[in-house]
């Protein structure tokens, strides 16, 4: 599929700095290189002058680091938005809900939609699913995402590979088509 011709959105979510604490929150994580590849697609989406939004998550707790009090809330230094770069805040998991995500793409005839962020199994699952079921040609970027371990119902907890891995496959063919960072650069150079 040639995706340079349609001019696809890229989809910035929740890449903030309270996701740097490889422990947040309170437990191990995956893929430490994920917002390094996202600003990756980032620098080659602003050579080629594609569309891109960057979506925020704004806690309404106050503890949390992904409130707007706290140095968590600022973007990762990988992928700080340039002036005139679209910036929404969200407060859910999805960055259709609360937002004007959908208008901001039909504005635009987005049919494209390449996602990257954090986390794998909580807003980037709930984004790409919305992405899909809205009826956008969705694509989410494997390789720029990551997951932290889980604790079950029972107390128990589930690796982070797991529920990475689980998380992708569960979207995958379904609400989105899953590639890697090098199968997106080759589609769109």
């Amino acid at each position: 599929m040639d995706l340079k011709s349609k001019k696809p959105t890229l989809l910035l979510v929740d890449v903030q700095k309270a996701f740097l604490d490889i422990e947040y929150p309170g437990f191990k994580r995956n893929n430490p290189d994920a917002e390094l590849i996202c600003g990756k697609i980032l620098s080659k989406w602003r050579e080629k002058n594609f569309p891109i939004i960057h979506v925020r998550h704004s806690s309404t707790n106050i503890d949390s680091k992904l409130h707007e009090s706290s140095p968590g809330f600022e973007f990762n230094n990988h992928v700080s938005p340039l002036p005139d770069e679209v910036v929404l805040t969200k407060n859910v998991n999805s960055a259709f809900i609360g937002t004007d995500l959908k208008s901001i793409l039909d504005k635009s005839k987005t049919q494209i939609i390449i996602i990257v962020g954090m986390t794998t199994n909580h807003c980037i699952s709930t984004t790409a699913r919305m992405s899909g079921n809205l009826g956008y040609d969705t694509y989410l970027i494997s390789d720029s995402t990551a997951c932290y371990n889980t604790k079950t119902i029972n107390g128990d907890i589930i690796d982070c590979e797991v529920v990475y891995e689980t998380s992708l496959a569960s979207i995958n063919e379904e609400f989105a088509t899953v590639i890697n960072s090098e199968e997106l650069i080759n589609l769109i150079d």
